[in-house]
């Protein structure tokens, strides 16, 4: 079975927001089995949106339109669904007093646009929809193609997806056999070295299948099971993971999509009971605000140092001017003293220190992309790490952010 994807916004169109919706219902519908071949993005225009549709029907089996479900002006979306198909709009009862209810709730007045958001297609199914007021729409038809229409925001979308759509497209289409997914996640090894120890894999794959992508800094490995039951396909994916990991397991970090290092991280130093704080240069507080942006991170992470300049370095965390001058900020033993000062002065049980050179110009006669990581970690001899790194600034402190955070992981690993 053959679908396709139409996301509807002009903020879409214009790169002011990004797509996220299409990836996660193309990876809910390769779930179910259903191919994905085409997808397109519509502003806000009823008459592309119409040509859009036109040319999607006549090449899949499934339409899927996302967006433009609102109650403003430039929110059309069903209107051109309904005109295409020659139906009209029809209000589901239901949903319209949950709108009157809200606006009577919130002391509102309730316009005739936000009526709109209970209409659905004369023959579809209305989908309830828990997190907002507009519902879906799934419109079946005989011998031709059939429309899936759902709102925008994605808290809405996802919630909509998982809870009623996924059941009534496996009901509707008989659908037995699915597909099962398990990513997996990998840092310190690039894609293509990724792709070359797996070549065999790649080369002969039939099922389980395997499908690498370069995310930011990191790679990630899909292992994709077809089976009738999850016990059969967790048996596939399992199977296929343990030869995976015995040839690259030493660079694996975690699972699943929605992951990163920073999550592990701190899951980890929660898990253990490990404090941790940070001095940065390079970086200048780079590291910290992205380990604060998990969940939970206050119960191990009471703050660190931004030291840019050479002058900060001495002054806020106690690096001797002697071992400055000596030896200067991009340097191993500047970066030892930096870790090993701010976790004295915060009494934490792990410190990293960042310090090197940024770019585009050099600093000290070192070239940009110099970078020396610390790590101090409990009564542990302090030790410091030299990176090389290319020539834009941007990706430098990124890429020590995350060399970081992999230091920081290991040490846990080795130590637990």
């Amino acid at each position: 079975m053959q679908a396709e994807i139409i996301a509807v916004g002009t903020e879409i169109l214009l790169g002011q927001i990004d797509n996220t919706n299409a990836s996660y219902v193309a990876r809910g519908l390769a779930g179910l089995g259903i191919n994905v071949f085409h997808q397109q993005v519509v502003g806000d225009n009823p008459e592309r949106l119409d040509d859009a549709i036109a040319l999607a029907e006549q090449r899949s089996d499934l339409v899927v339109v996302m967006g433009g479900l609102g109650p403003t002006r430039d929110d059309l979306t069903k209107q051109v669904v309904a005109r295409h198909l020659g139906r009209k709009l029809v209000v589901d009862e239901q949903a319209l007093n949950k709108i009157v209810t809200h606006y009577k709730t919130t002391g509102r007045s309730l316009g005739d646009n936000d009526r709109l958001q209970a209409l659905y297609v004369d023959g579809g199914r209305s989908l309830p929809n828990e997190n907002g007021m507009a519902v879906g729409d799934f419109i079946h038809q005989a011998n031709w193609t059939d429309f899936l229409v759902l709102p925008g925001p994605p808290r809405e979308l996802i919630d909509m997806f998982d809870r009623t759509v996924m059941p009534v497209l496996r009901d509707t289409y008989q659908i037995e056999e699915r597909l099962k997914s398990r990513v997996l996640r990998y840092f310190g090894i690039g894609e293509a070295d990724l792709a070359r120890q797996l070549d065999d894999l790649i080369d002969n794959q039939t099922n389980p299948t395997l499908a690498t992508y370069a995310k930011s800094g990191e790679v990630t490995l899909r292992l994709t099971a077809n089976a009738k039951d999850d016990q059969v396909a967790n048996a596939l994916l399992d199977k296929m993971e343990k030869t995976v990991q015995d040839r690259i397991g030493q660079y694996f970090y975690g699972y699943g999509d929605d992951n990163d290092l920073a999550t592990v991280v701190v899951n980890q130093l929660i898990a253990h009971h490990l404090s941790i704080t940070a001095a940065e240069s390079l970086t200048a507080g780079l590291f910290q605000s992205t380990i604060g942006s998990v969940p939970g991170v206050s119960a191990v992470f009471p703050g660190g140092f931004v030291t840019y300049a050479a002058s900060a370095k001495h002054e806020l965390i106690a690096v001797p001017q002697s071992v400055i001058d000596q030896f200067g900020v991009v340097s191993e033993q500047t970066a030892i003293w930096m870790a090993q000062q701010s976790k004295k002065l915060l009494h934490t049980d792990i410190a990293v220190s960042f310090t090197g050179v940024a770019g585009p110009d050099e600093l000290e006669g070192h070239p940009a992309g110099t970078v020396w990581i610390g790590l101090a970690y409990r009564d542990e001899p302090v030790v410091a790490h030299e990176y090389h790194f290319a020539d834009d600034r941007q990706l430098n402190r990124w890429r020590s952010v995350l060399n970081g955070l992999d230091l920081i992981r290991r040490a846990i690993n080795d130590h637990n």
